[in-house]
């Protein structure tokens, strides 16, 4: 797999993704300034979040418990808050690539997915929560970009059933697969750097990654001795930002010292601690993130008993709680079986 001519596994350098993610906090100015920073910090690439919070939060969409830590207390405000459009989006690109580092995107709505092509980014990447969204893993693949899929709180048979998706679609050849806990920050006995030996076993001959949400420095460098091709980890300017991911980044100098240990990694023996344990498995920790960001198949419309089900029906949003996007097909062309109300979850007491 290649990353803007990066050559991903066999003898190369890890690759390091510096997740601005929302960090810059819906500006586009900071945005500039955090790309400089992972420039200066040596990262090998930059990934941003495109969404639109109409097309991403249901009706019923709630916060996760980190981010009401975090002092959100609404979130539909805290995605609007966060939002950076595509104009701003583009020149993020022009940015990264001026400063010599790749330009990835996580796109979280099948519907941004086109938009998203014309802007040259060098790789989509998928949020943890959308391991199940079938239809947009699948738009993603179809563009023939590199694709990088997240794991958090996963089990081993969805990575299994994704995998066989990608190689299904033909894009095994760049595609990757990184282990991630989805706790913000993730505790140390959660890391469970152990659980990518199995990630590797399920999505092989893909390569694997480690998508890092410690707190410290060091996990990256544990990561990359347990054989980690590629390292993720949140850049902030400011660990203490109001902002759901603040507090589970680095800021620029932490950055550039994480850098420093995971490209040392040779002849490190990785911390039994972060070990943990080897299998993949969806942690306690990652209960209320599953639930909450996880999208579901959500009424585009109201509808009432009889009605056939089409495609123009439903569409994916947030949270987690209705009938899984995959199972999109065992949706269409059934019939209503109760009032349905639009912007709500589809859930199979509804279909006949």
């Amino acid at each position: 797999m290649k990353i803007g001519g990066f050559e991903i596994g066999g003898g190369s350098a890890v690759h390091i993704i510096a997740e601005i993610g929302v960090n810059h906090d819906g500006d586009v100015g900071r945005a500039l300034e955090l790309i400089d920073a992972a420039s200066d910090a040596g990262a090998d690439a930059v990934k941003f979040q495109y969404f639109r919070t109409d097309l991403l939060m249901s009706a019923a969409a709630r916060l996760a418990a980190y981010q009401k830590s975090a002092g959100e207390s609404d979130p539909f405000s805290m995605l609007r808050r966060l939002e950076l459009a595509a104009g701003g989006l583009a020149r993020c690109v022009e940015r990264a690539h001026a400063r010599g580092v790749h330009a990835i995107v996580t796109v979280f709505s099948l519907e941004l997915v086109e938009e998203m092509r014309t802007l040259g980014w060098d790789a989509y990447k998928t949020a943890s929560p959308d391991i199940i969204h079938q239809p947009m893993l699948e738009a993603l693949a179809r563009t023939e970009r590199p694709m990088i899929v997240s794991t958090g709180a996963s089990n081993a048979e969805e990575v299994a059933r994704c995998a066989a998706w990608v190689r299904g679609w033909g894009a095994e050849a760049r595609t990757a697969f990184l282990h991630c806990v989805s706790s913000y920050p993730t505790a140390p006995e959660d890391t469970t750097l152990g659980a990518m030996r199995d990630v590797s076993r399920l999505v092989a001959p893909m390569d694997v990654g480690y998508s890092d949400h410690t707190r410290g420095v060091g996990t990256g460098r544990n990561a990359v001795s347990m054989g980690a091709r590629i390292l993720e980890k949140h850049l902030t300017y400011d660990r203490g930002a109001k902002g759901p991911d603040h507090a589970a980044s680095l800021d620029p100098e932490m950055f550039g010292e994480y850098v420093t240990l995971a490209r040392s990694a040779a002849g490190h023996s990785p911390d039994p601690v972060l070990i943990g344990a080897d299998r993949k498995r969806v942690l306690e920790c990652e209960r209320d993130v599953r639930t909450v960001s996880r999208q579901s198949i959500v009424w585009a419309r109201s509808m009432a008993p009889g009605e056939v089900v089409t495609r123009g029906s439903v569409t994916f949003k947030r949270p987690g709680t209705g009938i899984e996007p995959f199972r999109l097909h065992e949706v269409i062309g059934r019939r209503v079986a109760r009032a349905v109300d639009s912007d709500m979850p589809a859930v199979w007491e509804d279909v006949a």
